[in-house]
């Protein structure tokens, strides 16, 4: 059985990581289009996408909008995810429940109802602007930052924190001191989600994004519809190469063993 398993994790791996590949030796071909095998390697179309009009500002502007979402989520979630496991209230699996919504909704459909909903109140000013497309991604990336954090929390033994109020400590410091240690696992692994899950949506950019400022996905979209230069696919690596970043670096300031009593080797 562990050596069936770990065939099946290898393909499984190997099934995930392939369409990544792929990607990566299309924005390094030395054609002039987007083909696969690529006719050779060559760093032009990456250069391209260095000094493109289009890509460079959609992928600066998409990853500035990532880091104040990713900001903002952990912020909000993890005060979230503390309130709804220590405090007990009549309709808690219902709050919590409709908190985590919209990880089980199409993000095309949560993008639908907020345009419509902008538009039907126009003097909040959301419709089509940098804050409507904020509000749209905090709901769908906050998710990941309450359940990774309650996660932390319910492996956590609370005497510890009263035991450092009952010495004179107060309900800040104690916090600050003995639990938000004890769950920074948590809460990095939520904020790397959350930055992930913002920097790639698509179906939200697509109802909310604003005109002057076309967020990566977009571009790469609207680019492969009228073009069929890998100038996009350069751009996917660039972006690729951003996540396998944030991923290394949370690995080196993150002891993952700790994240939810769940030991790596």
């Amino acid at each position: 059985v562990p050596l069936l398993f770990r065939i099946v994790a290898a393909i499984t791996f190997i099934y995930l990581l392939l369409p990544v590949v792929i990607v990566v030796l299309a924005g390094l071909n030395s054609g002039n289009y987007l083909t696969f095998p690529p006719e050779g390697l060559s760093l032009k179309w990456l250069q391209a996408f260095l000094t493109s009009a289009l890509f460079l500002p959609a992928y600066l502007y998409r990853l500035r909008h990532a880091f104040v979402t990713m900001i903002i989520s952990t912020v909000v979630g993890t005060m979230t995810a503390i309130f709804l496991i220590r405090v007990d209230f009549p309709g808690r699996a219902f709050v919590r429940a409709l908190f985590l919504a919209p990880l089980l909704l199409p993000g095309l459909v949560i993008g639908l109802a907020l345009y419509v909903y902008y538009l039907n109140l126009p003097f909040l000013g959301l419709s089509r602007t940098f804050g409507g497309m904020l509000v749209g991604h905090i709901l769908v990336t906050m998710p990941f930052v309450i359940g990774t954090v309650s996660a932390s929390l319910y492996g956590f033994d609370r005497s510890l924190e009263e035991a450092a109020r009952s010495l004179g400590s107060g309900p800040v410091r104690a916090f600050m001191t003995v639990t938000f240690p004890n769950i920074t696992a948590g809460i990095t692994a939520g904020s790397l989600f959350a930055f992930i899950v913002s920097f790639g949506q698509f179906d939200l950019s697509l109802m909310l994004s604003t005109p002057n400022n076309t967020p990566l996905p977009f571009a790469m979209y609207s680019s492969l519809r009228y073009q069929f230069e890998p100038t996009s696919a350069a751009a996917g690596t660039f972006a690729i190469i951003l996540v396998v970043i944030s991923m290394i670096l949370t690995s080196r300031v993150t002891n993952l063993s700790k994240f939810g009593g769940i030991k790596f080797s």
